[in-house]
């Protein structure tokens, strides 16, 4: 039976180990407890986190349990990893609703049922921590000197890092070590910017508990020119079909780079690497095919079956010039909201963010309604704009949006 290190290995999901041989013989000998953080800054997953799934789910299928842990606790600090600024505060009440959205998303591709997977909160151990005895117990064993050599504080270091920040990382090594001791975890994942804190449970863990633990990073999801990927108009790419609708996040895996699709073939699908390679290594305009197959892969994954069939059937049915547009994103107005600028109307709809993002577009020639490229902000909103009762909005090359007037 394949180990399941190899398998990530091969896939391209390992950036760095703590103890390479000894992860790989450990995960081929006996099955583990391992885990992966998620702070609840949002509510909803994005992209960036989709890859984090395929990871668990590819130890899970292998026989490993994983642990997701939601930060309920390290949320009310929040990371300083990669920001130059510190993060807003969210209170209990925003944390604790994200936290329910994080679930539901999770349950797509882990397999929850039965204790095969742990959803654990670290607000549970964080929340009521005595400060005196969390430093005599955890603050010991850190080095101020070595911390600051951190990546993560490096960034911060220039313009200021807070004390508050300046405890995560003692904070998340604290939820490895509890996590050693309630459920026998023995390995953390997480993202390649997490690598010193990673490395710091690890070592609070063998210090304290006197056993191995270890610690693994996955790649970041970039892009060919090392840009991260899941950035849209809108923002993140973003799991939730409220925030990111199953036709826009099928059209970014749609129209990505060429340069992309096998990456994203690779990490972000269950598809078999001769398939995955073959599909890559498609010339000229045949890479298409392979960036429709990924496009259905990864929809049909966060989205299900059913989404993933309507969002390609509509982008099918568009760029042949047909007219059936059910499956294409759609929402109502009335002649109520006429009679503005295109930019108001937009937001007021929620198809584009902000006015600022609307005029950006305007002024990138970005925005398209029925076929005619807006030029102006201005530009009044009126009802011979719905042609056959509807307005027909594209945003970018391929991103369209139907308004049917009521």
């Amino acid at each position: 039976m394949t180990n399941v290190y190899d398998i990530l290995l091969e896939r391209g999901y390992i950036k760095q180990t703590t103890h390479e041989e000894e992860i790989r013989e450990l995960l081929g000998r006996e099955k583990i407890t391992f885990y992966i953080g998620f702070d609840p800054t949002a509510d909803s997953l994005h992209v960036g986190h989709f890859l984090q799934m395929m990871v668990m789910s590819y130890m899970q299928k292998a026989g490993h349990r994983p642990i997701a842990l939601l930060g309920g606790g390290t949320g009310m600090v929040g990371d300083p990893t990669g920001k130059t600024d510190m993060r807003k505060m969210l209170t209990p009440e925003q944390i604790q609703h994200n936290v329910e959205c994080f679930k539901k998303q999770f349950s797509r591709l882990i397999d929850l049922k039965d204790g095969k997977a742990i959803i654990e909160n670290n607000a549970k151990w964080l929340l009521n921590l005595n400060y005196i005895n969390f430093l005599r117990e955890v603050g010991v064993h850190f080095s101020v000197n070595k911390m600051l050599t951190a990546e993560c504080f490096k960034q911060r270091l220039q313009k200021g890092l807070s004390f508050l920040e300046f405890n995560y990382m003692l904070m998340q090594a604290y939820d490895f070590l509890e996590l050693n001791r309630r459920y026998n975890c023995v390995l953390q994942f997480g993202g390649d910017d997490q690598w010193s804190n990673i490395i710091a449970g690890v070592d609070l863990i063998r210090r304290k508990e006197h056993k191995p633990a270890y610690g693994m990073t996955f790649t970041l999801l970039t892009k060919s020119d090392g840009k991260k990927m899941g950035k849209t108009e809108g923002g993140a790419l973003w799991l939730d079909k409220e925030k990111t609708s199953p036709y826009d996040f099928y059209q970014y895996w749609r129209n990505i780079d060429d340069a992309d699709v096998e990456k994203c073939l690779t990490l972000l699908t269950f598809l078999p690497m001769d398939q995955v390679k073959r599909l890559g290594a498609l010339p000229g305009e045949k890479i298409n095919e392979a960036k429709k197959t990924l496009a259905y892969e990864v929809t049909k994954l966060v989205h299900g079956k059913d989404e993933a069939e309507k969002a390609k059937k509509a982008s099918e049915t568009l760029f042949v010039g047909g007219h059936d547009m059910g499956n294409i994103p759609t929402v109502e107005t009335t002649k109520n909201s006429l009679g503005c600028s295109i930019v108001e109307f937009l937001v007021e709809l929620h198809i584009l963010p902000s006015k600022s993002e609307a005029r950006r577009l305007i002024n990138q020639n970005g925005l398209t309604v029925n076929d005619k490229k807006v030029g102006d902000p201005n530009f009044i909103v009126t009802e011979d704009d719905f042609k056959n009762g509807y307005m027909l909005v594209r945003k970018g090359k391929k991103n369209y949006n139907r308004i049917v007037l009521k």
